[in-house]
């Protein structure tokens, strides 16, 4: 049987907890385990009324997820997207560029900032994002802050 890999996005306030958990446990799979990062994982913002969850899901296995916080900068309003993973299984099938397609077509026309792993800029560059700023170091993995808009 053939399965379909679907798109889901919630609010934090409507994700269930089963559902959270699995968002979270690939993170912690991705970030903290494979990249040998041991760093607060759950930063408080996973449960923020603007904060929007989207994954891709496998018949109940997440394969990828992103989160996108809605910010105020400067008094206007903006986003950030992070915690951009996908299952190690599941890579190279275009499962960020959809995530990110997605979360994108939420924002519209307003700017969006992420922290990019510095091997990432190029990809993050394919949806219009911009270097802002220098390379710094998180927990030994080089990152670059860029916006779009």
């Amino acid at each position: 049987m053939m399965s379909t890999v679907a798109l889901k996005r919630a609010w934090s306030a409507d994700l269930d907890a089963a559902t959270l958990y699995r968002l979270l446990r690939l993170r912690v799979e991705v970030f903290v385990v494979e990249q040998e990062c041991a760093y607060p994982e759950l930063d408080g913002r996973d449960l923020e009324p603007g904060t929007r969850h989207l994954w891709l899901d496998d018949d109940g296995a997440v394969l990828a997820t992103l989160r996108l916080l809605e910010e105020q900068v400067d008094g206007a309003r903006a986003f950030r997207i992070g915690r951009v993973c996908v299952a190690r299984f599941a890579r190279g099938h275009g499962y960020t560029a959809r995530l990110m397609r997605a979360a994108l077509a939420e924002t519209g026309t307003a700017t969006v900032r992420l922290d990019a792993q510095s091997h990432l800029i190029d990809m993050y560059a394919k949806f219009g994002f911009v270097t802002v700023g220098p390379a710094y170091d998180d927990d030994g993995i080089m990152h670059v802050p860029m916006r779009r808009g």
